[in-house]
């Protein structure tokens, strides 16, 4: 048998041979000229199994190459086949389960700089915090800071962030009055709640932590009473603490259920004159089964448990999510359960468009609204409800506000300072701002007209061949 196998793919030389074997026996005939081979090679698609692509003649030698096998061989010829391919898988199932590739990418798509998600303004000390959701930091800068145009930043005082400080898709803010504490709240993995010293700095662990729902982003603190206020996303849901809770510490009350009309909740404020808590929900929800709880209570303890995510999703009813238009509801700052909303602001007038944090101003009676995807600060009333417009819009290209998540009323100095997700920066603006009104200052942390990839926590990857664009869902 004077033939020789040139072979399409390397590390699969035997099963090529026996495969070879097989068309010869089978097919009883000559072989296919060698122009007809190259034809047949150019048709040829990716299988994930050898192909055989070409045959040659060997030069002509005396004698036999090998051993003519008889007919009857050719079953353990395909027995021999099956067996090398069977081996094949194995070895692939194998380097599948257990070889990982430590190699650089090819390209990466990816925000280098700070993105601004959430702002308190500490008055006592005459600085400026911010939560950079990209990089998980907490940046520290002074009050007056204000970036040249042609700067391409402005350095903070101090920044927390690293492994050690369990800061991870930080979106919630808050600071200690008295003492300057720090309170920060993740979102989307670490179910954390960290509390840093005023003047931590660096891969530091933190004071105090405290485990939370799955999904937690706002937070609002009640001096007079000591208690901390989070609210859930999903399942919705609203937590309230005390003050110092930490660990695995249960909360003292919680608001949920379908009466609630919590729907995806993000921001939360308080008028502790008038016992009320203003919360903004982005709109999307599902129904719990028993229309109340997403929660149990252990009745040895008396005291709330919430479970995990799992057993959070039980207790939904299949089939039931909806999206509604975005709200703010307002309830009782005591409330407890399933309770309803003592009003609601929701309506095409009211311009909301996923309303993220809020902020209360307790001597106007002012409720100051990020407004991210209307690119705004709305400001409504207290009393508000219905289909109202808001009293004030602080928007336009002269604002410098992008996708503006967090909001923050500087009482002491009258101002007002937003954090931009949109454009890596955070604007001041008077108390009393109304339209396309440029700010008193602006602190960025990436170049002057730098737009934000808007990147956040990316749970797929799809690529679009037709217009030759990679679909990132977040």
């Amino acid at each position: 048998m004077t033939r020789k196998i040139r072979e399409h793919r390397a590390g699969v030389t035997v099963a090529l041979a026996v495969t070879a074997a097989i068309v010869i026996l089978l097919s009883g005939g000559a072989l296919q000229p060698a122009d007809r081979s190259q034809a047949a090679l150019r048709s040829l698609r990716p299988t994930g199994e050898a192909q055989l692509v070409s045959i040659e003649p060997l030069p002509e030698m005396e004698g036999e190459s090998c051993q003519w096998q008889p007919a009857s061989s050719q079953q353990r010829l395909i027995a021999a086949v099956q067996e090398e391919r069977a081996a094949a898988r194995s070895t692939a199932a194998d380097i599948k389960g257990s070889t990982s590739i430590d190699r650089p990418p090819v390209r990466m798509i990816r925000d280098p700089y700070p993105t601004y998600s959430a702002v308190v303004v500490d008055s006592v000390h005459n600085e400026i915090i911010l939560q950079d959701e990209n990089l998980f930091q907490i940046m520290t800068y002074d009050r007056l800071a204000n970036t040249p145009p042609t700067a391409t930043m402005t350095e903070p005082k101090r920044v927390i962030g690293g492994p050690a400080t369990h800061v991870e898709f930080n979106c919630g803010l808050y600071v200690d009055p008295k003492n300057g504490d720090i309170y920060s709240v993740n979102n989307d993995t670490i179910d954390t709640m960290t509390v840093f010293s005023r003047e931590a700095k660096g891969n530091v662990p933190p004071t105090r932590a405290l485990h939370t729902p799955h999904r937690t982003f706002g937070i609002a603190v009640n001096e007079e009473a000591q208690e901390l206020f989070l609210t859930v996303e999903h399942p919705p849901a609203i937590v309230v603490y005390h003050k110092m809770a930490k660990g695995d510490d249960a909360p003292i009350r919680i608001i949920e259920g379908n009466r609630t009309l919590l729907a995806d909740p993000h921001g939360i404020a308080l008028d502790t004159k008038n016992k009320v808590m203003y919360v903004t929900n982005h709109g999307s929800v599902a129904s719990s089964k028993d229309g109340k709880n997403f929660t149990r209570r252990p009745s040895v303890s008396g005291g709330w448990q919430i479970p995990d995510e799992r057993e959070r999703r039980e207790v939904m009813v299949p089939g039931s999510g909806a999206y509604h238009p975005p709200t703010i509801t307002v309830y009782p700052m005591n409330g407890v359960g399933d309770v309803a909303p003592l009003r609601v602001i929701e309506g095409p007038e009211t311009q909301l468009n996923w309303p993220a944090q809020i902020y209360f101003d307790e001597e106007h009676s002012d409720l100051y609204v990020a407004n991210d995807t209307g690119d705004s600060i709305l400001v409504f009333k207290g009393g508000d409800k219905g289909n109202v417009a808001p009293t004030r819009v602080i928007k336009g290209s002269k604002t410098g506000i992008k996708n503006p998540t967090g909001v923050f009323l500087d009482k002491k100095n009258n101002e007002l300072v937003v954090a931009n997700m949109g454009n890596h920066s955070a604007t001041v603006y008077p108390r009393t701002a109304n339209g396309d009104v440029a700010p008193l200052r602006t602190i960025r942390a990436a170049p002057a007209g730098k737009v934000a990839l808007d990147i956040g926590n990316p749970g797929a990857v799809g690529y679009d061949t037709k217009r030759d664009q990679i679909l990132v869902p977040n």
